[in-house]
């Protein structure tokens, strides 16, 4: 008789499943987006390594296995890294499908109240809920590790085929059994542990909910609601809000792990920008005198700039170990005098080398303006004065880090950076030192060749066509753009579907007050407090969580490879996600409002 009660109440599961559709959309497309979002990642991070795999093979002509892959810090840092978003991501999915199923439990009050009625224990009911959410597994899991495998697929297939460069080795069409298994245990153990707080909450439903409709606890009234300087509708929302502890703490969890996450992602942005460098006066061919001097004459670059495959060309010239005096003491020091064009002085701006208070007019032209480069001990700062040549060149502005090293740091040593025509004016100097090339897409190894000829042998020239890093870094930067614009989208449906299941739950009480003499536009204004509590509440521990986490993933990943680096407060970060938080509230609570504004009082009353 037992075995034949459970078997008729799990019988239900299906049933409730088509009857609750709706109701489940968001929390199914939660477990898909978990689970697509962990296998895309591992199973990158598989094809990665297989990648690599095979690059040491063919260079040692001996075979690697994952084992010894794993073993370097390369291996150890993409999974470790992979690792890192897997555990984000359970946690925002456990805080968003937990929030979605504790607010169907509170609809269901009624429903729970009668399976106690006919006979359903606390334990059979808590289970009841357990199968419930993992019955959305059967469709959810299946469809996240698809669309994982295959946007893997067209990930290595854009890396391969696009961006080429060291990916052209990256397997094809491969099964990731990492990626498949991972998020077959992501969308698991996300259920499970999202269930777990809900089925507690819906076993300890008496069976005179059933006639009441109401499983909560009723609380003692002590003293009305302070209103303070709020008006009576905006308190009761705000009321309603922070009522339900375990409510608040979820909706606002899951808020903030969005957040969270959006400064997390971001972060990656940073890496790959100081692994990858882009500059605007990048060079695909470099030109350097044949004995470091600056003898390359300027007729040539005329004759190069109109030359078939050229897209752009600007020269350098310099002049090493200047005497010169620094500052208001006027200390003797040698320093590197540079010159750059028009185009390259433009290009430190583009490419936000310049630090706060730097004035790139001052520079420009025949001007006494000079950028620095020198360490931060240096006794230099914007506004002092240099000498040098027999002339005082006043400091505009100083570059973030130097440019012209392999590490980013001076060293002891200072560079001036002035323009062309300042150069010459103090020097005399009007030959160039180096002179580098952009090619356009059309350029030919003949267009090349036939550069190498004009040159002769007043220099040596360098085709770097082939190293670019441009592809690599489109690659990887829209890589993170896409996470970020998923867990925008998530973000989104999670604070519509939070603030409709919220609604939804207070039907009733809606009702009574409409009865009462509240009318539409205050029932609008509750709810618009109770959702702006939550995303205050979320943005405001977001923000702060998501600082500390990012700059901790800033130092690992960033400051202590590189070590010019400098961690900066993303003012205009944290006003996006705000912004974007809030936005995404406001119009949220435009369905919602509506359909209440639409129902009738005694519809709104009578409402399960």
């Amino acid at each position: 008789m037992k075995r034949h009660t459970m078997s008729s109440y799990l019988s239900l599961i299906p049933i409730s499943a088509r009857v609750h559709r709706r109701q489940n959309r968001m929390t199914l497309l939660c477990i898909v987006l978990a689970v697509f979002l962990v296998t895309t990642i591992f199973g990158m991070a598989d094809m990665e390594m297989r990648m690599e795999m095979a690059k040491l093979t063919e260079k040692h002509e001996q075979a690697f296995t994952f084992r010894t892959i794993m073993d370097t810090n390369m291996g150890q840092t993409i999974f470790l890294t992979a690792g890192a978003l897997f555990v984000l991501i359970l946690v925002a999915g456990v805080l968003m499908i937990s929030g979605s199923i504790n607010s169907t439990v509170t609809q269901r009050t009624k429903f729970f109240g009668m399976m106690r009625c006919i006979g359903m224990s606390r334990k059979q009911l808590a289970r009841f809920v357990k199968l419930e959410a993992l019955n959305w597994c059967k469709t959810a899991i299946p469809i996240g590790v698809l669309l994982g495998t295959v946007s893997t697929w067209v990930l290595c297939a854009i890396l391969k085929f696009v961006v080429k460069e060291e990916y052209t080795a990256i397997p094809l069409f491969g099964i990731s059994l990492i990626g498949i298994v991972s998020g077959i245990v992501m969308g698991t153990v996300t259920v499970l542990l999202a269930a777990r707080a809900p089925a507690k909450r819906a076993s300890r439903v008496s069976p005179i909910s059933a006639v009441s409709g109401n499983g909560n606890e009723i609380k003692r009234v002590h003293r009305g609601i302070r209103t303070g300087f709020f008006s009576i509708d905006t308190a009761l929302g705000i009321h309603h809000a922070r009522e339900d502890k375990k409510n608040l703490f979820l909706m606002t969890g899951s808020f903030a792990l969005s957040i969270i996450l959006f400064l997390t992602f971001t972060v990656l942005l940073d890496f790959v920008g100081y692994l990858l460098p882009q500059s605007a006066s990048a060079s695909d061919i470099t030109i350097i005198s044949a004995d470091g001097a600056d003898n390359i004459p300027s007729e040539f670059m005329d004759a190069v700039r109109a030359m078939n495959g050229v897209d752009n060309l600007f020269g350098r010239r310099s002049l090493f170990d200047v005497p010169a005096e620094l500052g208001r003491d006027g200390s003797p020091e040698s320093v590197d005098l540079i010159s750059y064009g028009d185009f390259d002085l433009e290009a430190l701006k583009k490419d936000h080398m310049l630090k706060k208070g730097s004035d790139l007019s001052k520079v420009r032209g025949n001007n006494d303006g000079a950028f620095i480069i020198c360490d931060e001990n240096a006794p230099l700062e914007i506004g002092d004065s240099i000498r040098l040549q027999g002339a005082a060149l006043n400091i505009a502005g100083m570059l973030k880090y130097d440019i012209f090293s392999e590490d980013g740091l001076s060293h002891g040593k200072i560079s001036v950076i002035v323009s062309d025509e300042t150069f010459t004016r103090l020097t005399g100097i009007t030959g160039y030192s180096m002179i580098l090339v952009q090619a356009a897409p059309d350029m030919t190894d003949m267009d090349v060749s036939a550069i190498q000829d004009k040159l002769g042998e007043n220099g040596i020239l360098k085709d770097g066509r082939d190293q670019s890093t441009l592809g690599t870094y489109v690659a990887f930067v829209s890589c993170v753009y896409g996470f970020l614009a998923i867990i925008a989208l998530v973000t989104i449906l999670n604070i519509m579907n939070s603030i409709s299941l919220s609604v939804s739950a207070r039907t009733k009480q809606y009702g009574a007050m409409r009865a009462v003499g509240m009318d539409s536009r205050q029932i609008t204004k509750m709810i618009f407090a109770e959702a702006v509590t939550y995303a205050l509440s979320g943005c405001v521990i977001g923000c702060i969580l998501g600082l500390l986490i990012g700059k901790a993933l800033f130092n690992i990943l960033i400051l202590d490879h590189f070590a010019y680096a400098v961690w900066s407060l993303p003012v205009s970060r944290l006003l996006v996600v705000t912004v974007f938080v809030l936005a995404a509230t406001f119009s949220a609570v435009y369905a919602p409002s509506k359909r209440m504004r639409n129902m009738a009082v005694t519809e709104t009353i009578n409402e399960l």
